[in-house]
């Protein structure tokens, strides 16, 4: 009798052990998804000289603004600004995969394109970029925020309004968050540019996270 009480104590801690570093190697192996699917990676901006902070000082600009609204709402929720200033769809394309690598990121921002039409680029070459991005961003669990740029009337009625449409039509293929336009609320008011016309003085800052706020608030809802 004691030997099979022996017997079944060592069977029972057996399983118990077994199941144990069964759950143990699966929470390790899902980890880096997990982080980001729940919400708990921080968010990601892929963008250009606009979220950048081009010739604004630090601490002015909008994804710095960002930051400090989030902290303010006591959102735990950290943010990398990976953008550079000058930079492409394509370059995008190429920088992201390391991001998503190091940064595990809940949400990802993509603010790119911008330069892309300005040296008038096909927009089908950065349509396809833009839908690479997205469809990485989400296959590394992340949800995705894409803001959309227009061209001037200057470069051509049928240029602009199929530069508008890729955004519109990106979001709708890869189920991502649309800002349609990301200076809307600023527009043609050069009083809230720098001297260059393109970039948004440190005063318009505020403006510019007014426009992606509503469409990025649901996003990290989803992940609390």
């Amino acid at each position: 009798m004691e030997f099979q009480l022996k017997f079944v104590r060592s069977v029972s801690w057996i399983r118990f052990a077994v199941t144990g570093l069964l759950a143990l190697s699966s929470l390790l192996v899902s980890t880096p998804l997990a982080a980001a699917a729940s919400g708990t990676g921080p968010i990601l901006i892929l963008g250009d000289s606009l979220s950048a902070g081009y010739g604004l000082s630090s601490g002015e600009g909008w994804v710095d603004l960002l930051a400090k609204k989030l902290t303010q709402q006591k959102i735990s929720t950290p943010v990398v600004n990976a953008s550079i200033s000058g930079d492409t769809t394509a370059g995008g394309v190429t920088r992201l995969p390391a991001l998503l690598a190091k940064h595990k990121p809940s949400i990802v921002v993509i603010e790119l394109g911008g330069n892309d039409g300005l040296r008038g680029s096909p927009v089908a070459a950065a349509k396809s970029n833009l839908l690479k991005m997205a469809e990485a961003a989400r296959a590394s669990g992340a949800r995705v925020l894409l803001v959309g740029m227009r061209m001037p009337p200057n470069f051509g009625a049928s240029y602009t309004s199929q530069f508008e449409a890729m955004y519109v039509e990106v979001a709708k293929a890869t189920g991502a968050a649309l800002v349609p336009f990301f200076l809307e609320r600023i527009g043609a008011d050069l009083s809230k540019f720098q001297p260059d016309k393109i970039h948004p003085t440190a005063a318009a800052q505020p403006e510019l996270l007014d426009t992606v706020w509503p469409a990025l608030w649901p996003l990290l809802k989803a992940g609390r």
